[in-house]
């Protein structure tokens, strides 16, 4: 009892927990370096990394629940056209890209027809892809004005890009032939005209 009335373990007992950390596993630390563990004040590190006011780019969707908590999940009919046939549509139409945008530029051949299936395979493969965005992060039972407003301003999109495609094919240079303009415009090799 004695032994616990000590001056020393008694400073040791009320120090703070950096302080008896220190002089209970490293008696040899010294003194002056005791100020190394000490922790900066809360105010300090907050104000180093926060420089603005918190403002969230895109907030939350608005949280609508159907029914209970305690209520199963309703799901649809399985349907193979909707998920492995259009998937491998998809797939394959984006390996069909590949050869048929080379095939120009290897055979050498400016055909109208070539160009309209490089050009329509290239705006419904877009469509795909921006409906698979579109449906991601607008889905139709949370946002469902928003998501209606996008799927039809995709749909006009590919309406728009088609017929500019169409304007650039019948009335100009058409696009295998604007592409190889485009690739050759810096080289020397071209004749003037």
């Amino acid at each position: 009892m004695a032994s616990a009335l000590r001056p020393n373990m008694l400073r040791q007992a009320f120090a703070s927990p950096s302080a008896r950390l220190i002089s209970s596993t490293l008696p040899a630390f010294q003194p002056q370096q005791r100020f190394l563990l000490q922790r900066t004040p809360l105010a300090l590190q907050q104000a180093t990394f926060q420089t603005s006011a918190k403002r969230e780019l895109l907030p939350p969707l608005p949280q609508r629940l159907q029914g209970t908590v305690n209520d199963a999940q309703i799901l649809g009919e399985p349907n193979a056209l909707h998920g492995n046939y259009h998937w491998t549509f998809e797939r394959g139409l984006s390996a069909a890209l590949l050869p048929i945008s080379l095939a120009p530029f290897a055979a050498g051949s400016l055909s109208p027809v070539l160009d309209g299936a490089f050009i329509g395979m290239i705006i419904i493969h877009t469509y795909i892809g921006f409906s698979s965005i579109i449906s991601d992060y607008l889905p139709s039972r949370r946002v469902p004005f928003w998501r209606k407003l996008f799927d039809y301003g995709n749909m006009l999109a590919v309406f728009v890009v088609g017929w500019g495609w169409y304007e650039f094919e019948t009335n100009d240079v058409g696009l295998t032939e604007g592409l190889k303009r485009v690739w050759k415009a810096g080289s020397s090799t071209v004749p003037a005209s």
